[in-house]
């Protein structure tokens, strides 16, 4: 789109006053801008300059614009259009200021003031200060011309003026991106390597925990069968007891107490005969010791006492005889009963040793289910969780190794980005193109200003200028208004290459005290015949102190006076 400027005003301003001076920048014709030095001719240029750039087109510290004399409120205004949108730049120093407004909108002003000249620049002029100076401006005062700058600020422009500086801008975001996904690669690299360490350390960590693991489980189960065998031990003598035991008959107790009544019997039946024996004893003795009965005091008949004494006799024989029988009777009961309790007490104590051997086996059973279930805990506690964690491991390392690919590839593509956004790429590419017409354009104005030489430039922007003769020149190696004219061709070139690429083309052209230089009466003709070759709508400035050399040659003129130290248009 070409930048159509509507017109620009400034106040406080230099050598300004409090009063607007305005001048209307699209009145499609040459205007010839005249005064004394220092009237204020130039200040036009310094007022366009810091209004889109922030900077003058002189060198002037930004203090210096304001007006020493009011010293604040200096403001510049200046509106353009770019295609069908309307523009206004407006910047004030004491107080600040910096407003872009769109189409009777302000753009948002969030952003810091540089980022908003950033906006200014590469959205809506797009082209910076130097570019902006190479198309509208050919000065004698700080203007620097193409030839005098260097080949990487030449190489600006010419991006500028082909559109083609978005390639510039994208390499500059690649490699901003490229940068980051170095450090994106470098840090997944590291948390790989990281993590390669880590699952070396699992593994070591889980063939330990397996190794020890191994060794316990294998102490534990040789516990479980030291335990195992008292128990089975334990259980066959229990077996043994209880079989001994079910060989004692059943009626074991009944008997018991059968028998011990039966001695309790017999035991009494002895008391009784012993009983009896003293008896017979003792009517025996009375018969032999005595004649007469104690009851009624008669004598005892012989015979009745031999009688007595012979009852007596057999009676004291037949009580031993029983007493004999008796005593051995008992005898058989008493062993009888020594067996019995020999068996019960016997029975007793299998019992007791059955109970306390089921005690151990309790124990020993206790013993054997710890060591399974110690078992059982480290090998699904400890080994499982260690596997578990290596499988994570294992997972975040086919991730790592997924993304290094992934950032590889990226950067195998911004590679090959790179390499077509290089100066050596696409750009060259494109100049490739345009450096002939380039050409053609400057030597074709060279000579409209009756300056034959071939001057060509290459990919690198340096010149080769010869002769017709074909000697081999410099820009330094001419002088200041053959300089000159190399400067115009290259400025009507540019412009040129602008409106044939819409890049950056505009309707201003300001020439600079261009016709109060070096340029002799035949080079000032010659750039008139390339002023009227511009376009109907282009609007040119020509400052100039040389009033009446060039007052018949312009159909508009602009004067500039100071009137008490303040610059000011002159009325008419």
């Amino acid at each position: 789109m070409a930048i159509t400027f509507r017109h620009i005003k400034w106040k406080n301003f230099l050598s300004t006053g409090d009063d607007f001076t305005e001048i209307n920048l699209d009145n499609r014709s040459s205007t010839l801008v005249v005064g004394p030095n220092g009237a204020g001719k130039s200040t036009m240029l310094d007022a366009l300059s810091f209004a889109l750039f922030g900077k003058p087109h002189r060198d002037i510290n930004k203090p210096q614009l304001v007006n020493s004399i009011n010293g604040k409120n200096c403001e510049v205004e200046v509106a353009f259009t770019v295609g069908k949108t309307e523009f206004l730049v407006r910047r004030g120093i004491k107080p600040s200021i910096f407003e872009i407004w769109q189409n009777g909108k302000m753009v948002n002003q969030e952003s810091h003031a540089m980022d908003y000249q950033k906006v200014l620049e590469q959205n809506i002029l797009k082209l910076n200060h130097k570019s902006f100076h190479q198309i509208v401006v050919l000065g004698s005062s700080s203007f620097i011309p193409f030839m005098q700058l260097p080949a990487q600020h030449r190489r600006e422009v010419i991006e500028d003026l082909l559109d083609i500086n978005v390639f510039t801008k994208m390499n500059t975001i690649l490699k901003e991106k490229s940068a980051q996904l170095r450090d994106k690669l470098g840090a997944t690299a590291h948390e790989a390597d990281v993590n390669d360490r880590t699952i070396s350390m699992q593994h070591k960590f889980i063939d330990e925990i397996k190794h020890r693991n191994a060794d316990n489980v294998k102490k534990n189960l040789k516990k479980i069968e030291e335990h195992t065998q008292i128990v089975q031990q334990l259980q066959a003598k229990n077996e043994e007891l209880q079989a001994e035991a079910d060989r004692v008959p059943n009626d074991i107790r009944s008997s018991l107490k059968k028998t011990e009544e039966k001695r309790q019997a017999l035991l009494s039946y002895q008391a009784q005969i012993k009983s009896n024996m003293q008896r017979v004893v003792k009517d025996a003795k009375f018969y032999e010791n005595h004649d007469n009965c104690p009851t009624c005091s008669q004598m005892l008949v012989p015979a009745f006492k031999a009688e007595k004494l012979h009852a007596c006799k057999e009676s004291a024989r037949e009580l031993t005889d029983g007493q004999a029988k008796l005593a051995e009777e008992l005898k058989k009961v008493e062993d009888s009963l020594g067996e019995i309790s020999t068996t019960m007490n016997r029975l007793d104590e299998i019992q007791q040793l059955i109970r306390t051997n089921r005690s151990q086996i309790q124990l020993h059973t206790k013993y054997i289910s710890e060591f399974q279930q110690e078992n059982a805990e480290m090998k699904d506690a400890s080994l499982e969780e260690a596997e578990k964690k290596l499988e994570e491991l294992l997972d975040l390392k086919e991730n790592l190794s997924t993304q290094k690919s992934i950032y590889y590839e990226q950067g195998a593509y911004n590679q090959a980005m790179s390499e077509m956004l290089k100066d050596t790429g696409i750009k060259t590419k494109i100049i490739r193109q345009y450096l002939p017409v380039m050409n053609k354009l400057i030597n074709q104005y060279l000579q409209t200003l009756d300056f034959f030489v071939s001057f060509n430039l290459d990919e690198a922007f340096e010149e080769t200028i010869k002769s017709r003769y074909r000697d081999d020149f410099s820009y330094p190696s001419f002088s200041e208004g053959e300089k000159q004219r190399i400067d115009l061709a290259l400025l009507f070139t540019w412009r040129q290459i602008a409106k044939m690429k819409n890049s950056v083309s505009t309707n201003l052209l300001v020439l600079d005290e261009t016709f109060d230089s070096s340029m002799d009466a035949d080079g000032v003709e010659n750039l008139m015949k390339i002023l009227k070759t511009l376009d109907a709508g282009t609007s040119v400035f020509i400052i100039s102190h040389k009033t009446d050399a060039l007052d018949s040659k312009f159909p508009n003129k602009i004067e500039f006076e100071k009137v008490k130290n303040f610059s000011q248009i002159k009325q008419k």
